[in-house]
């Protein structure tokens, strides 16, 4: 028969190891549907903030588009009553365009009563009538209706199958009819924006993640932030159908010969969904997992060790008092003792213990130096339920500010503690959940209530949030120029024209660099790009008031004025900007000094907060600039 210590060392060996892999099969389970539930919930977030912004984008549209609808008859109204009061002008094509260019419209076609145009801007569409096209038809019963005053929806022309809105009424005699056509820019600019590849790349923000949207009958993939599955068939790209309708709460699917977790939701009758590769779901799960394993393995071979170094068959008669020490031990009473001396051995066994529960003592007292080392502020605390008293980790005062002796005893009262909990929670960060903003650090806390008793959680994040606001702003920030670039100044110049009684005398200057292209051939790229660089610095450091400026790409920049307080102080900054675009020099290197020349042209800022229009103004102007800036260089040469 084998020794007792023998078959004990054997059989905890067997039975630790079966545990140690079902606990690491059952924690493996656990980090991975975790893991889902996460990526669930934060594409669930996501898709609920795309569905959010096309329904915005969708009421823009609508606004946009009854705006145009209305701009349309007006247009046609006061054409008609301008060649109602000059009727020689129908047979006057030249003098229609003017009216087409005073009015801001692209054509005017003037129809008889049968339906036939016989005069306009565009003599290509004379003799065109009511019957020459589906677009055209749209204002047939016009004819027996006048009445009517129509505006048809955006629709190709019939004669270039150009987008157009065309819009008709009778004229004021009753004897043709008015139709005018524009381009309707701003709607297909808004229309622009609703598609769903465009949003989807508004928040893709990690290239593991990409989002579709799948026609829920044709499997026609309608959007997706991967251009190049764009218009393909879903199952083609390794979608499974019949888990995308029947499986809200995600499934595995092999998308692109990359298996990943796809996540999906039905809406307006299409489905959209994120679709997260699995690498990077669960990347997080092999280190935990061998931390695990590491972990249980060196406790059990250290706990295996000291019990089966010591046990003999002289032990067990003995183990009655050894197990009611231990049982205290177990409930949490470290400062128990256990004191056998009835053996050597169990004497022995006694001391080991004891020292055990030392080393736990003290490598609690180790974990906790090692955190405030590694400057991870993490806390937790608990109060309610019989206890009136708030109990806490050494990290809680120092995220809650209590720095005195005073304050940290005052945080076990349960009303002050609330007090200070509400305090920092009265300072939310927007667009951030659980996150708050202290005097010293960001803090996310979350709580957890149980039978009355809350338990919390108290994080310092103020790192992850720094990075996080770094990252936003180096997405506005040109790297070449340090100015901003295109997206940096149109939220710029939004938040500024937000308020534009706080603009003063303003203006928007389009500016381009003269020369680049020579400078390149001749001294190199890197010496265009200080060149570059000398004109960004110019811009920026320009104007006595206020100022902003971007690099929009390439060798083209905008510079924002703005805060003066009359025009004539405005118009003095220009006139210096325009006599500086002409005798200034850059230095490129040793012995290396060109002109530094550009074009530019400006728009004063009046009633039209228009970003856009403004922004097509100006450069208009400053194109025109550069052609005879160019004509004035030809001749002198």
């Amino acid at each position: 028969m084998k020794p007792l210590n023998k078959i004990i060392r054997r059989y905890l060996y067997r039975i630790t190891f079966i545990l140690i892999a079902a606990i690491l099969v059952f924690l493996a389970t656990v980090q991975f549907i975790t893991e889902q539930y996460r990526a669930v919930d934060d594409s669930h977030r996501t898709l609920r903030q795309i569905e959010q912004v096309l329904l915005e984008n969708k009421k823009e549209l609508e606004e946009i588009e009854a705006e145009y609808n209305e701009t349309c008859l007006n247009n046609a109204e006061t054409v008609s009553h301008i060649i109602e009061k000059d009727p020689a002008v129908m047979n006057d094509l030249e003098g229609l365009k003017k009216i087409a260019e005073m009015v801001e419209i692209d054509e005017i076609h003037l129809f008889d009563k049968t339906g036939r145009i016989y005069t306009g801007t565009h003599p290509e569409y004379y003799n065109l009538t009511f019957d020459s096209g589906e677009q055209i038809k749209f204002f047939k019963p016009m004819l027996t209706d006048k009445s009517l005053k129509l505006v048809q929806d955006i629709t190709p022309n019939t004669a270039e199958e150009k987008p157009m809105q065309y819009s008709a009424i009778w004229s004021e005699s009753g004897e043709y009819i008015v139709q005018i056509g524009m381009e309707p820019v701003n709607v297909l600019k808004i229309t622009e924006k609703n598609e769903l590849s465009y949003i989807f790349s508004l928040f893709r923000v990690n290239p593991d993640i990409n989002y579709y949207s799948i026609n829920s009958e044709t499997f026609e993939i309608l959007g997706s932030s991967d251009m190049d599955n764009l218009g393909l068939n879903a199952e083609d790209v390794g979608f499974n159908m019949d888990k995308i309708k029947n499986d809200p709460d995600g499934f595995h699917n092999t998308i692109d010969g990359i298996l990943s977790f796809c996540i999906f939701t039905e809406l307006d009758g299409n489905y959209i969904g994120c679709v997260i590769t699995a690498q990077h779901i669960y990347r997080r799960v092999p280190a935990t997992v061998l931390w695990i394993v590491l972990s249980l393995l060196t406790i059990t071979l250290i706990l295996i060790k000291l019990v089966t170094n010591h046990l003999n068959k002289y032990v067990v008669g003995e183990l009655h008092e050894v197990n009611e020490k231990l049982l205290a031990i177990s409930e949490g009473n470290l400062n128990t003792q256990v004191d056998v001396k009835s053996s050597k051995e169990l004497a022995e066994l006694s001391e080991y213990i004891n020292t055990m529960i030392k080393s736990l003592l003290e490598n609690s007292k180790r974990i906790s130096y090692i955190l405030s080392k590694t400057n991870l502020y993490i806390g937790t605390y608990e109060y309610g339920g019989k206890s009136n008293i708030v109990r806490y980790t050494g990290h809680v005062p120092l995220l809650m500010n209590a720095e005195s002796m005073e304050e940290k005893e005052a945080l076990t009262d349960i009303d002050n503690f609330k007090t200070r909990i509400d305090g920092i929670r009265s300072n939310p960060i927007s667009d951030e959940e659980n996150i708050y903003l202290t005097d010293k650090r960001y803090i996310r806390i979350e709580e957890n209530e149980n039978d009355g008793v809350v338990f919390g959680v108290m994080v310092d994040v103020t790192d992850e949030m720094n990075k996080r606001k770094e990252l936003e702003r180096e997405r506005d920030i040109d790297t070449l120029t340090g100015l901003y670039n295109r997206r940096g100044i149109n939220a710029r110049l939004e938040e500024l024209m937000a308020n534009p009684e706080e603009l003063g005398h303003s203006a928007i200057i389009m500016i381009d660099a003269d020369g680049l292209k020579g400078i390149n051939d001749t001294y190199g790229h890197e010496k265009g790009d200080i060149y570059l660089k000398k004109i960004a610095n110019l811009i920026n450091n320009f104007g006595i008031k206020s100022s902003v400026s971007a690099r929009q790409g390439g060798d083209e920049y905008v510079l924002f004025l703005y805060d003066y307080d009359s025009e004539e102080e405005l118009m003095r900054t220009l006139e210096t900007l325009r006599y500086i675009q002409s005798t200034s020099t850059a230095s490129l290197g040793k012995n290396i000094i060109v002109p530094l020349r550009f074009s530019m042209g400006y728009c004063i800022v009046e009633d039209d907060y228009d970003i856009q229009n403004l922004f097509k103004i100006a450069d208009k102007r400053m194109y025109e600039d550069k052609t005879e800036r160019k004509k004035q260089l030809a001749k002198t040469e």
